[in-house]
């Protein structure tokens, strides 16, 4: 068995549970990890590259939560260090989220998550 390497080396052979590091749902877009972690007062959304955390510094955004038929709109706002926040949402199971994030690396990038 080969190792990939690192954390988007082992999610991507499928080797370990995409759920990792803070014991979230991971997602990867263009090599960037985002790990949607649910808490009681909203979610907190940390960003690796290339096994290393990624300055969340000017990254904003817009969560999109469909729950059912209701439709919930949420700010995401940087944290600080690798870190971005949501509040003022109450994620569940079968959830289905999109973020819509600006300036991620100088790009837009949209990044879904399903809360299972």
């Amino acid at each position: 068995m080969r190792c990939l390497g690192g954390w988007s080396g082992l999610i991507f052979s499928g080797l370990i549970d995409a759920a990792t590091v803070h014991g979230g749902i991971v997602q990867m877009v263009n090599d960037i990890g985002f790990e949607l972690v649910a808490q009681p007062d909203g979610a907190t959304i940390y960003l690796m590259y290339h096994d290393k955390p990624m300055a969340s510094k000017g990254i904003t955004g817009k969560l999109t939560v469909l729950q059912g038929s209701n439709k919930i709109e949420a700010d995401i706002k940087e944290a600080g260090d690798n870190t971005l926040r949501v509040l003022g949402v109450k994620l569940g199971k079968g959830d289905k989220l999109v973020a819509a994030l600006s300036n991620v690396g100088g790009k837009n990038m949209t990044v879904r998550f399903t809360i299972k």
